[in-house]
């Protein structure tokens, strides 16, 4: 598939999100675009939310990352899943009980205005980041196996990809999301499974075959049990990938948006419910493909594409559905799914970063209509620049797995919010409210610290992903020691 090819092919795939943006998005008020009413069916949320909670990191980096960690990802998905009850019966209730547009509001009802910019100030900053994270990768890829055929600089390459999402989001809002992010999931899963296929089918396995073959059981260990002090023990990564959960979605207004938009809590609950269901049987379907990919790379000596002189992971996917001889249909299948997946996450995450910056800190609500709405549009443009220069950024300074480097940073700036929250509900005490963001700055720094702490300097320990709850924690007796006697 040639780079003409598939830059046709995105066209026509905007093409009809740019009808679903026409529809849905005929309104153009506020209401719809921050919570769509309150009317979506919780099926079609369900269903949307898979596509948004995977992401092109998922897509592409997961399936790369199979080499070095084989299935041991599948441990913090466990966790995963056990967050979402979490989230299910514990935080939606609380927001649905004080009627919320931002969630963080619930912190300026509990304890006052600078716990609420404090939480909004992290959200925001750890939203932008994982948005950037997971276009940075779809990026990167368009730039691979597109743009470099035309000598497109990379920068013009993100602010393409940005402009796209603008201007499908700029009217609606979540409203054409939870239709958008519908019609992506579809697309994503119909690639993982068609991905596997095709690849099979080269291969002369039946699916069965490949999953009792020789090959695969190389990759295939689970459980990481031998010794506590790795970093990817299978305690430290349920309970990881279960605050993980709790955090990035149970505390992110990107994904509580969504779930704001059901009619009721009941809703809400059972699409939190049917959609950690679905979740993990995708999350390790591509866990399979991610082992699939090695497999036929080694058959067929295909070797780690590189980029800037480096060898990416997160490119092997791409190379193999793109230049791997596997056929039209394959490319196109990925390419459709790996678009698909990307936008579905970022398109969502430039809609809450707008929701959350006009509601937590510009108080947009306080204005009129008129005023209003040309706010929310002019935020939405500098939402849009933002994530292009940290786009950008990355491309210079990032060299590990994204989905690694994902989860490694929402342990430093999702922290703070699970402490806060975890003392607004399990404690009835009132803050010193202006000592707040010392707080959270103070347990950054010490999770920090921390966290690059050598193994050899504490027994050949490893800290992974329960740095998020260690920063929780942080925070939580930081509050103690500013609660009213």
């Amino acid at each position: 598939m040639d780079a003409t090819q598939i830059l046709i092919l995105i066209g026509a795939y905007f093409g009809l999100l740019l009808l679903i943006s026409f529809v849905t998005g005929r309104n153009d008020n506020n209401e719809d675009f921050f919570n769509a009413g309150k009317q979506s069916p919780w099926y079609l949320v369900a269903f949307g939310m898979v596509g948004a909670s995977l992401s092109g990191v998922t897509f592409i980096s997961v399936p790369g990352w199979i080499e070095n960690s084989e299935f041991s990802y599948f441990q913090v998905v466990l966790g995963y899943m056990f967050g979402y009850f979490v989230v299910a019966y514990l935080l939606l209730p609380i927001y649905y009980k004080h009627n919320v547009t931002s969630i963080y509001e619930y912190l300026f009802q509990r304890f006052g205005v600078v716990s609420h910019k404090t939480g909004a100030f992290f959200f925001f900053v750890s939203r932008v980041v994982g948005a950037a994270f997971r276009l940075f990768l779809v990026a990167i890829v368009l730039q691979q196996f597109v743009f470099n055929a035309w000598h497109i600089p990379f920068e013009i390459t993100v602010i393409i990809s940005i402009l796209l999402i603008w201007i499908y989001t700029n009217k609606g809002g979540i409203k054409t999301i939870v239709w958008t992010d519908t019609l992506q999931t579809f697309f994503m899963i119909v690639a993982v499974v068609l991905s596997i296929y095709f690849i099979n089918q080269n291969l002369g396995w039946s699916f069965e075959e490949f999953l009792t073959s020789e090959e695969l059981k190389k990759y295939s260990n689970v459980f990481v049990t031998d010794s506590f002090l790795e970093r990817g023990h299978f305690i430290k990564s349920f309970l990881g990938g279960m605050f993980i959960t709790i955090c990035m979605t149970g505390l992110d207004q990107d994904m509580m948006q969504k779930n704001l938009t059901c009619k009721s809590l009941k809703d809400a609950q059972k699409n939190m419910i049917y959609f950690s269901i679905v979740l993990v049987f995708v999350t390790f379907l591509f866990m399979l493909l991610g082992a699939l990919l090695y497999i036929y790379s080694d058959q067929y000596n295909i070797e780690i594409p590189l980029m800037d002189g480096q060898p990416r992971t997160d490119l092997l996917f791409p190379e193999i559905a793109l230049n791997g001889g596997l056929g039209i249909t394959l490319a196109i299948t990925f390419m459709l799914g790996l678009i698909a997946a990307a936008y579905s996450s970022a398109d969502s995450a430039l809609t809450s970063l707008t929701t959350s910056f006009c509601i937590d800190f510009l108080n947009i609500e306080k204005e009129n209509k008129k005023k209003q709405k040309r706010l929310r549009k002019k935020v939405h443009i500098g939402m849009s620049i933002l994530l292009v220069l940290v786009i950008i950024i990355f491309k210079h300074v990032l060299t590990t797995n994204v989905i690694d480097s994902l989860l490694t940073v929402a342990g430093y700036t999702y922290g703070p919010l699970l402490g806060l929250f975890a003392f607004g509900i399990f404690t009835k005490f009132s803050i010193r409210d202006k000592y707040v963001w010392i707080v959270a700055i103070i347990s950054v720094i010490i999770t920090a610290i921390i966290g690059n702490i050598p193994s050899e300097s504490v027994g050949g320990y490893v800290v992974g992903y329960e740095l998020l709850p260690i920063n929780g924690l942080l925070t939580f007796i930081g509050l103690v020691l500013i609660r009213r006697k």
